[in-house]
């Protein structure tokens, strides 16, 4: 009897075990506990976290982007031209020339990116004091620290990572160029000027070199009899004539503009609500944190003290 009343009390000592929960159990109850003892805390230190988030959301400066839709210009050849390009194409190279010209869209996407571009575009805009800001004195019209001035290599690297962005669709064979920066009339016209200066700069490129292989052509012409030699001479400085009027007349030589740049309204950053929603979230977490480790000091000064 007595082995059965202690087999029942044991039995009774585990199922109380089981279902009275420790003092240092944590849970969701205690938790809210803990926070309503601490409640003035908590609402302060979330308070004053969506302040701050609040203030760093109100001055952070606006950038908005500004994006033109390009497609590249085709510039086709005749079979014919090719044939004799592929002829005389030795023979030209030796004198520096390039009969078949045409890079392609590959070739004005690299130009568009390129360090010589962007540092003439840079110089001629006067752009130094526009994209290091900070460091120009407007009313002396000179840099603060001019032992420590912005250099044009500096300026190619701000522009090139983190103002423009060439991006190429192969699906749809569509280039967009997009400039991001605080002052959106500038962004679009940054971005449609650039294109422009691609445009110009290939085209006049594409005239100096018809050009320069006429004047080839014509020389070879004057040094051979044979009459097939002659006529197909004869085409090849056609060929580069019809080149050369091709870009003469063509204003858009490289990129076709699709879908001009235009003034944005909207920035897109910073994500404002975003940045408070998040000061809120870090506040309440920062909190509840504080108030844990607060009750847990308060239990060890009184279990040792």
């Amino acid at each position: 009897m007595a082995e059965n009343n202690k087999v029942l009390d044991d039995r009774g000592l585990a199922s109380d075990m089981v279902h009275r929960p420790s003092g240092d159990e944590f849970n969701l109850f205690n938790l809210l506990k803990v926070v309503v003892t601490y409640k003035k805390q908590v609402f302060f230190i979330t308070l004053i976290s969506t302040i701050i988030a609040i203030v760093i959301a109100i001055l952070s400066t606006s950038i908005y982007r500004a994006e033109v839709l390009l497609v590249p210009v085709s510039k086709k050849q005749g079979g014919g031209l090719g044939m004799l390009a592929n002829q005389f194409g030795g023979l030209a190279s030796l004198a520096g020339i390039n009969i078949n010209r045409g890079g392609g869209a590959d070739e004005a996407i690299a130009t568009l990116k390129s360090r010589e571009l962007t540092n003439k575009f840079i110089q001629e805009e006067g752009l130094l004091p526009i994209l290091f800001g900070g460091q120009w004195d407007t009313q002396n019209n000179q840099w603060r620290n001019k032992l420590a001035s912005p250099t044009i290599w500096k300026a190619y690297r701000l522009f090139d990572k983190s103002i423009r962005k060439v991006t190429l669709d192969k699906r749809a064979g569509l280039i967009t160029l997009s400039i991001q920066w605080k002052d959106p009339e500038r962004a679009a016209n940054w971005a449609n000027e650039l294109v422009y200066r691609v445009n110009d700069k290939l085209r006049k490129e594409a005239i100096l070199e018809a050009e320069k292989t006429i004047a080839y052509l014509e020389k070879e012409l004057q040094k051979t009899s044979i009459i097939e030699i002659k006529n197909s001479i004869y085409k090849l400085i056609e060929g580069q004539t019809k080149n050369k009027m091709f870009a003469s007349t063509q204003q858009e030589y490289a990129f076709r503009v699709l879908d001009k740049a235009v003034v944005p309204e909207k920035p897109i950053k910073p994500k404002r609500k975003l940045i408070v929603m998040m000061g809120f979230l870090f506040g309440v977490i920062m909190s509840f944190l504080l108030v844990l480790i607060l009750e847990n000091l308060k239990k060890y000064r009184n279990k040792h003290c």
